[in-house]
């Protein structure tokens, strides 16, 4: 594997900025000092960039196999390293589900094949294959998702005693979608007494609503108090729900964690009438109220991580109306460049996107020698560019579904180099490397 050598960089890390060199070989970070002159297969001059472990998406869904028509591991691991995302967890709501261990072994064939960035995949729970679930390797494997909502398949574990074993047996982390199915299902039956079939988008908020989600994630934070359970709550959509999340323990010795995904802590329910379908996601986008009490909690440690919960559909399905259109959006290609306009808004520091989106997500899930820039670490490394202006279009979507919610916004800070695990993979003019990323790996 080559040598790089990054010069002059500002590293954003730990809570510090400071300008260094850095040397990677052999994959890793091999030295960080104040100056490296070392012959290198590449040099990057990258004086007035700022160097971010990073960012590792800790929920993702890319829809392989059986839904490949709408993104595939290949083409979506693309665009998250495009967008400075070096590593993902994804989702086991592809077609078959991943319901048993030899599904998700073929999941991580196809990723070694394909996937451009470091890769994990989530084992998936249904009410009745307990004993698949048990068989799961706690070393190689980044989670057990369980759908406590409504869901794809035959995922929504609704089973009260499949619940309870889950949250009793598990040997490793669960991480939860949580809104309740029967406040979801009055809610819509309500509104389609009133309008029929003809219900505006803007009332998903109100048919997935506060009250199902802090219903479900109470839930969940209870059966996980009361086994002990390593509990991981994903897309926090309510100011409400980020009560129920501590922010007095050190994330290390955390049981029950939360994540907040870009979508929430970008737009409102205003942008329904603008948008559409286009941000209809599960947990719905919500109030502007909801929003901010999502980023409060995110700053103060209640909240851990942030991720993206990428979730493409084509264009065409999207167009459909409101009870037809799928719910879901892509995200990881513009994710870190929308956190990183939050800072220029002065939302956020620098320091705490690399928090939020590397370092507590490494902690989180124990992932090994990432997440940091540190000597001995794989050098999953993002260079940024703080003021070079862009903007969303489709001539520069790289998503297979080749649509964004964020397309004709302009973002200030623009993804200049992408390297993952010791390979410089994207330049801003393009892909550099093909070369497959790694499997991630736990200290569990």
């Amino acid at each position: 594997m080559s040598t790089i050598l990054i010069k002059a960089a500002t590293i954003v890390n730990e809570n510090k900025q400071y300008v260094a060199d850095i040397l990677v070989k052999d994959g890793l970070i091999d030295k960080i000092a104040a100056q490296i002159d070392v012959p290198a297969d590449k040099v990057i001059n990258a004086e007035g960039l700022h160097l971010l472990p990073g960012a590792i998406d800790d929920q993702v869904h890319f829809r392989e196999p059986g839904l490949t028509h709408k993104a595939d591991i290949r083409s979506e691991s693309r665009a998250a390293v495009a967008g400075g995302i070096t590593s993902f967890m994804e989702m086991p709501n592809t077609v078959p589900n991943t319901l048993t261990q030899e599904l998700l072994a073929d999941k991580y064939a196809i990723a070694a094949n394909n996937s451009l960035a470091n890769y994990s995949f989530f084992m998936g729970a249904s009410n009745d294959n307990l004993d698949q679930v048990l068989r799961t390797d706690v070393k190689n494997v980044c989670g057990i998702k369980v759908f406590m909502g409504s869901s794809t398949g035959n995922m929504l574990v609704d089973n009260p005693v499949t619940l309870e074993h889950l949250f009793m047996q598990s040997p490793m982390l669960i991480a939860t979608h949580c809104e309740d199915e029967a406040t979801i299902q009055s809610n819509l039956a309500h509104y389609k007494q009133l309008l029929g079939d003809n219900i505006p988008v803007r009332l998903h908020p109100k048919i997935r609503s506060e009250e199902a989600c802090y219903l479900s994630s109470s839930m969940a934070v209870a059966l996980a108090k009361k086994h002990n359970t390593r509990l991981h709550i994903l897309h926090i959509s309510t100011e409400k729900e980020t009560h129920l999340f501590d922010n007095t323990t050190p994330l290390k010795d955390k049981r029950i964690t939360a994540e907040a995904c870009v979508h929430h802590l970008w737009f409102s329910n205003k942008d329904y009438e603008e948008k559409g379908n286009l941000v209809k996601w599960n947990p719905a986008v919500k109030t502007e109220a909801d929003r901010d009490g999502i980023l409060a909690a995110v700053l103060d440690g209640r909240i851990d991580v942030i991720a993206t919960d990428h979730a493409p559909h084509t264009i065409e399905e999207k167009a459909l109306p409101y009870l037809q259109a799928p719910s879901g959006g892509p995200l990881v290609q513009h994710a870190l460049p929308a956190m990183l306009e939050l800072y220029h808004h002065g939302k956020i520091t620098l320091e705490q996107v690399a928090e939020k989106m590397a370092h507590n997500v490494a902690i989180c899930f124990q992932i090994e020698k990432r997440g940091f820039i540190r000597e001995g670490y794989h050098a999953d490394l993002v260079l940024v560019n703080l003021n070079k202006p862009w903007q969303v279009n489709k001539a520069n979507i790289l998503y297979k579904c080749n649509w964004s919610p964020f397309e004709g916004t302009t973002f200030r800070s623009k993804v200049i180099h992408t390297i993952v695990s010791g390979n410089l993979a994207w330049s801003e003019s393009g892909f550099v490397s093909e070369m497959s990323g790694k499997r991630l790996s736990f200290n569990r």
